[in-house]
């Protein structure tokens, strides 16, 4: 099985680098017949990686540990759904399943577009090709997951088989974590679709803006994926790392929100170019650093540059990607500079009060954003480049710098909806901004009134509660409107008025999604966080709860052995339960993990710790926080995941609308050919 893996990933190298050629000549001869070949070597890539995934997973559930990266990453006790994420626990099983992701986009892409898009999926598949060129020669000869164990002997080297593996890190054994990680993948991967369908309409001067469109589809899939990885992987880094967060600016959380930013940066200015065709040497830009950051958050999970968590082992691969980037920015500048002609804006800015300024504004602090948090990522890899210092940069200084940017787009996001194309008069701006203000002013005084004190966290209230009456108000509105011209009912208007405009009323759920998130991270500012040493019968304080330990107890599974606390919890005189935080040591890896108990409502969480055995006295040291509201961030996180999926849908109006523009694309590409 491991001789069938590398034979698809040698077959897999083969058939990209065939097709990225024949996609580029295919583009430039204006070949029908090569541009099929290039398509069927795609597919072929696709069934090549698809075969040596299964082959390596295979190697796992079996137990071959002759093989090096199964050896390493499983073990015989390890629990047959925790096999399912070896694949991409290591440095090379998660590069051979980079790939397979890519494949199946690039699977996808020709499918999709078998009578779309003629003139540019030559490039198309040439571009996701070259990209798929690099991570097939990576795996294979690199970071190789079918090698075999050996060991020198007096003959040379022998083939050697252990007899159980080191392991699954225990980090990783959470059920999220079967989740999180691939999601984050089609996040990062998916970026190279939008950019390659850019970077072949620039090249081929593709006339009309439905490019545009199809980017902004397929830039809208990575983002959603990338953004709900993002929040499994807060879910994870709060349930298992026991610190009682869920985001520490940690360098590679940074590397998963540098595209996503990027991103939401394009998702929101692109509308400029298709409303008003102006923006677009800047959207080309913003695609190209999508991808590029992508790229560049995988490098620096791979390479060791950083310190994380979360970054695999200093390897050898960091030069090749260094490389691969140089590449990337050579070649997306050169056929920018190259085109700039054709990028030249339909319009200018007619009003500092419109749409068009508020979505300008909303790019310039979401790049701000995208700088402060590259520069504080990448500033302690300089100073030990430079002057042989590490300086660590660490949550005080993003907070410092993300906490005003933030609030600035949670404003935005409210005020946009209220703002007019081309220009806002000074009377409908008033009357536009009334409600959602004077809602917003009267939340902040009962916030005050409470108690809330925390000024960026009472900012962050008013200002959810301004965006949500903004949103709501939208829904509204249009609910009205269509209750009184089509006779509907309040549902039903509401329902067929998302429908038809899937995209915009989208893109409302996932601004209600964001104010959720908000909501969610004004808690940090009232933390509470108190530790004891407990035996049977000990009682601890925070807040308002009482914590009592009933007993503790340990046990053995074939895996790990733990030690376990019964906590019983009292709040305001009323019985909660018990909650079992939970020390484990595992047998393969050696390595100790906690996991903790949660006691969840709406408005705050009671977090648990086991964290050990205090070696003076032989009590368990407990650690206690209450951490107000993050319920709404997981909430927000999966409002976001479906506004997001309702965005993609195409609505009515859009289905009539691509109708009238096909034949108009279809004798505007045949003339383009001609």
């Amino acid at each position: 099985m491991d001789r069938l893996g590398s034979v698809g990933l040698i077959a897999a190298l083969g058939f990209a680098i065939y097709g990225m050629v024949a996609g580029a000549v295919a583009g430039k001869l204006r070949s029908a017949r090569i541009l099929k070949s290039a398509e069927r070597a795609a597919l072929g890539f696709l069934g090549l990686i698809t075969m040596a995934v299964f082959a390596l997973e295979y190697l796992i559930l079996t137990n071959n540990f002759h093989i090096a990266y199964v050896a390493e990453h499983s073990n015989r006790s390890l629990p047959v759904y925790y096999k399912i994420p070896v694949l991409w626990s290591g440095q090379e099983g998660s590069l051979l399943f980079w790939t397979w992701l890519l494949s199946i986009y690039i699977g996808a892409i020709v499918l999709l577009n078998r009578k779309k898009h003629r003139q540019l999926m030559p490039y198309v598949i040439s571009i996701c090709l070259g990209v798929g060129t690099f991570f097939s020669l990576i795996t294979l000869l690199v970071a190789n997951p079918f090698l075999v164990l050996s060991l020198t002997g007096a003959h040379g080297l022998a083939p050697y088989t252990p007899v159980d593996g080191g392991g699954l890190n225990p980090a990783l054994q959470y059920p999220s974590m079967v989740i999180h990680p691939p999601m984050l993948y089609l996040g990062y991967v998916g970026m190279v679709v939008p950019f390659a369908f850019a970077m072949s309409a620039l090249i081929t001067k593709q006339p009309g803006d439905n490019w545009i469109r199809v980017t902004r589809r397929w830039a809208m899939v990575p983002w959603m994926f990338l953004g709900f990885g993002i929040i499994l992987g807060g879910n994870w880094a709060y349930f298992v790392l026991g610190w009682g967060g869920y985001w520490g600016w940690d360098p590679v959380e940074n590397a998963s929100l540098l595209p996503w930013l990027a991103g939401t940066a394009f998702l929101h200015s692109v509308m400029i170019q298709e409303k008003r065709g102006m923006l677009k040497v800047w959207n080309i830009v913003l695609v190209i650093g999508m991808f590029f950051l992508s790229i560049f958050g995988t490098f620096l999970t791979r390479s060791g540059v950083v310190s994380s968590v979360h970054a695999f082992a200093q390897s050898n691969i960091g030069p090749f990607f260094a490389v691969f980037l140089g590449v990337i920015v050579l070649f997306s500048l050169t056929v920018l500079f190259l085109r700039l002609d054709f990028l030249k804006s339909d319009n200018r800015l007619d009003s500092v009060l419109s749409r068009e300024s508020g979505f300008l504004f909303n790019n310039w602090i979401l790049l701000s954003a995208v700088f402060a948090v590259l520069w504080g990522t990448i500033f302690p890899i300089l100073s030990k480049a430079v002057e042989h210092v590490t300086v660590t940069v660490g949550p005080p200084f993003f907070n410092r710098v993300m906490v005003p940017m933030g609030l600035l787009l949670l404003f935005l996001t409210g005020a946009g909806p209220l703002l007019a194309w081309r220009k806002t008069s000074w009377d409908s701006l008033k009357r536009n901004f009334a409600i959602p203000m004077g809602i917003a002013a009267v939340t902040g005084i009962i916030l005050y009134a409470a108690g809330v004190r925390y000024f960026y966290s009472w900012m962050a209230l008013f200002l959810c509660a301004f965006v949500a009456s903004s949103v709501i108000g939208e829904f509204y509105k249009g609910a009205l409107t269509r209750m009184k011209f089509a006779g509907e009912n309040f549902l039903q208007a509401i329902y067929n008025l998302t429908m038809r405009n899937t995209r915009r009323y989208g893109g409302y759920v996932v601004h209600l999604g964001i104010v959720m998130l908000f909501v969610g991270f004004a808690g940090l500012a009232f933390k509470k966080q108190a530790t004891a040493l407990m035996q049977p019968g000990d009682l601890m304080h925070i807040k308002d709860y009482l914590i009592r330990c009933e007993t503790l107890k340990s046990g053995d599974t074939p895996n790990y052995v733990y030690e376990t606390a019964d906590l019983s919890v009292v709040k305001d005189g009323h019985a909660l339960g018990i909650l079992r935080p939970q020390k484990r040591f595992y047998k393969a890896s050696q390595q100790p993990i906690s996991h903790v108990a949660v006691h969840s409502t709406l408005s705050e969480d009671l977090y648990v710790v086991l964290e050990g055995r205090d070696q003076a006295t032989g009590k368990a040291i407990i650690q206690a926080f209450v951490n107000p509201l993050v319920t709404w961030v997981w909430l927000g996180g999966s409002v976001v995941f479906l506004g997001s999926l309702l965005a993609l849908i195409p609505s009515r109006v859009e289905r009539a609308m691509d109708e009238i523009r096909k034949p108009k694309q279809e004798v505007a590409e045949k003339e383009h050919a001609g």
